[in-house]
C-alpha cells in the first residue's frame, strides 16, 4: 500500500513545525525559489513534510510568494497530501477569533499571481468544483474535536490581493456573496495543488472580524498577532493529532484527485511545448511517462 507522506503548508505566525527526527532540505524547483527549505521528519510514525508559507521571519507577502515553485517543491519531496493552515478574517458573527474553519469553496480574487503550471504549448484545465478533499476534512476534524479547538466544516473563504486589508464597502461586499472568510494567500494554492494532482485541504484560523463590524475596531496587525500565536500552537496541536488518524498507509482521495490530470490535458504529444513539458517533470510526470 502507498505511504503517506503529509505537506503541511504553515501560514502567517506558523513558521516552523516540531517534528521526530528533523532535517532541512533544499530542493531546486524550474519554477523559481521556494519561500523556504522543507523541514522533513515524523509525527507519530507518519512521514511529514513542513513548509513555511512565507519564509521563517516572515519575509514574503502574499503577492510575493512564489506558489508554484512552492507546490512544485512539495511534490518533488514525494509529499501525497497537504495541508494547509492560514490565519484569515471572519466575515460572519459566528465565526469568532479563535475558531477553525474546514474551508470547502474558494472565491478567487487575486490578480497578480501566476495561476497554472500549464499554459501555451501546453494546455491542461483541471476541475476545481470541490477544490478540498473529505478525507483530510475528515481527519481534520475528528482531529479539532479531540483537542477541543472551537471548529466550524464548511465554510467560503474569498482571496483577495492583498497586502493591504479590505476596505468597508469591501467586507460588506463580501459578505452579501455569502462568503465565511477572508484571507490572502489560499489562491491560486489550491489550485496548483489540484494541477499538481494533490489532494488540498485548508483550515483557516481567525483572527479578527475583518472591519464589517461597526462595534470592533477596523483590523489592526496588533491586535491581530496575540490571536496569531494562540492560534499557532493550536495549528501545531491539531497537525500533531490529525498525521496518526491518516496513518502511515494511505488511503487514496475519494475524488481521484491522484489521477486528475488523465482527463484535464487538452494539447496533443506532438504539439506539447518541449521547454515547458519538462519543468512539468514533477507536476505531470506521471502522465509525462505514461
Amino acid at each position: 500500500m502507498a505511504r503517506t507522506i503529509l505537506g503541511i503548508i504553515g501560514g502567517s505566525g506558523v513558521y516552523d513545525m516540531a517534528l521526530d527526527d528533523a532535517r532541512e532540505q533544499h530542493i531546486a524547483s524550474p519554477w523559481g525559489e521556494p519561500s523556504d527549505a522543507l523541514r522533513m521528519g515524523q509525527i507519530a510514525g507518519v512521514d511529514v513534510v513542513f513548509l513555511s508559507r512565507h519564509g521563517r521571519g516572515h519575509r514574503l507577502g502574499p503577492s510575493d510568494i512564489n506558489y508554484r515553485a512552492n507546490i512544485d517543491a512539495l511534490k518533488r519531496a514525494g509529499v501525497t497530501d497537504v495541508i494547509s493552515v492560514s490565519a484569515c478574517g471572519s466575515l460572519k458573527e459566528e465565526l469568532s477569533p479563535g475558531s477553525f474553519v474546514l474551508v470547502d469553496q474558494f472565491v478567487d480574487r487575486t490578480f497578480a499571481r501566476a495561476k497554472s503550471f500549464f499554459g501555451a504549448g501546453f494546455v491542461a484545465h483541471v476541475s476545481m468544483a470541490q477544490p478540498v478533499c473529505p478525507k483530510l476534512v475528515d481527519a481534520l476534524e475528528h482531529a479539532a474535536q479531540a483537542e477541543d479547538i472551537p471548529c466550524h466544516r464548511g465554510g467560503i473563504y474569498l482571496a483577495m490581493e492583498g497586502p493591504q486589508f479590505s476596505s468597508l464597502a469591501e467586507s460588506k461586499l463580501y459578505r452579501t456573496w455569502g462568503c465565511d472568510v477572508i484571507g490572502m494567500t489560499n489562491m491560486p494554492e489550491a489550485k496548483l495543488a489540484r494541477e499538481a494532482e494533490l489532494p488540498y485541504a485548508s483550515v483557516a484560523m481567525v483572527t479578527d472580524y475583518d472591519c464589517w463590524r461597526s462595534d470592533v475596531a477596523a483590523v489592526e496587525v496588533s491586535n491581530v498577532l496575540q490571536v496569531l500565536r494562540d492560534n499557532a500552537a493550536k495549528a501545531g496541536a491539531l497537525v500533531r493529532r490529525v498525521a496518526p488518524m491518516l496513518g502511515p498507509e494511505r488511503k487514496p482521495s475519494p475524488l481521484g484527485i491522484e489521477t486528475m490530470l488523465d482527463f484535464a490535458i487538452i494539447t496533443a504529444p506532438e504539439a506539447r511545448d518541449p521547454a515547458l513539458a519538462a519543468k512539468l517533470d514533477a507536476v505531470a510526470g506521471r502522465v509525462l511517462k505514461a
